[in-house]
């Protein structure tokens, strides 16, 4: 998997990013990886871990395909964003180009959610969040967790034309988003019932509306799967490797399909090869 890794020193700096979940508790972005692996058949030596961790979520970050612009203020102009609430909004960026690193990637996850749920979109007003059989859209936690807005979080969802994506742009997004999961549940980016959803689909319309191709679009979602979802990620990597395959040469898209990057997926992947023991901050869905 090519991607640009290259950028400058990150600040080292925390961010203020706040992950809201389901049980109303404040966590940090922090990730801790241990130098204790199991002792099992097939386990790498922690050499060989370290040498993965390093592949999945470079020191300096990723820099993605996309611009963010003003849209921070935008969002705070339109009351998505309650910038009381949020604290610092500093994004990292490179030429322009949003950088993802371990010590944004939550302040990255919370913009974007914001921004995929307050974007007008029809993922959002005709895809499964608007089932009947929910009873409303309001009841998930990428919509009842966003308590970072001025007022009711729904008062906002798909409500501003941040960005407007020609039909072909809207297809790309709906097709891509239906095979992208994420591990922490068994729906695909099409669902986004939870604040990694969320973000991803914000993520993907603003590559679409800025003309990325679909390749890197995957490419791009897997990076910053691989931030949002480390122990995940960094577990795969192992299991590619026993097979032969290096983590740089895998696609994008398979991993983040259901196979690899489901929950379900991602459970027989882990059953297969000797578990990464970490602790990550990472990975908690909705508020």
């Amino acid at each position: 998997m090519e991607f640009e890794e290259n950028v400058p020193k990150v600040n080292k700096d925390r961010f203020l990013g706040i992950c809201i979940v389901i049980a109303a508790v404040l966590i940090t972005g922090t990730i801790i990886f241990t130098s204790r692996f199991p002792v099992a058949n097939g386990a790498l030596s922690a050499k060989a871990i370290a040498s993965l961790e390093k592949a999945v979520l470079p020191e300096d970050g990723i820099v993605l395909p996309v611009s963010w612009g003003d849209m921070g203020n935008r969002l705070v102009e339109s009351g998505v964003i309650d910038q009381e609430k949020f604290g610092d909004m500093s994004v990292q960026e490179n030429n322009g180009k949003l950088v993802i690193t371990k010590e944004n990637e939550h302040t990255i996850l919370n913009l974007l959610w914001a921004f995929g749920l307050g974007n007008k979109n029809d993922v959002l007003e005709k895809g499964p969040m608007m089932d009947p059989k929910y009873k409303g859209a309001g009841n998930f936690a990428s919509t009842g967790g966003w308590t970072l807005a001025k007022g009711d979080a729904m008062n906002h969802y798909s409500m501003h034309p941040f960005i407007t994506l020609t039909p072909d742009q809207q297809k790309l997004v709906e097709e891509v988003s239906k095979n992208i999961y994420r591990p922490c549940c068994g729906n695909s980016t099409y669902f986004p019932d939870c604040n990694h959803g969320m973000a991803m689909l914000g993520l993907l319309e603003l590559m679409a509306s800025q003309g990325v191709s679909e390749a890197d679009m995957y490419k791009a979602a897997l990076a910053v799967n691989s931030y949002w979802f480390p122990d995940t990620y960094v577990t795969i990597a192992q299991y590619l490797k026993s097979k032969g395959t290096d983590w740089k040469g895998a696609d994008p898209k398979g991993i983040l399909a259901a196979n690899f990057s489901s929950g379900a997926g991602f459970a027989k992947i882990k059953e297969q090869i000797a578990p990464i023991q970490q602790k990550s901050g990472g990975g908690g869905c909705g508020i």
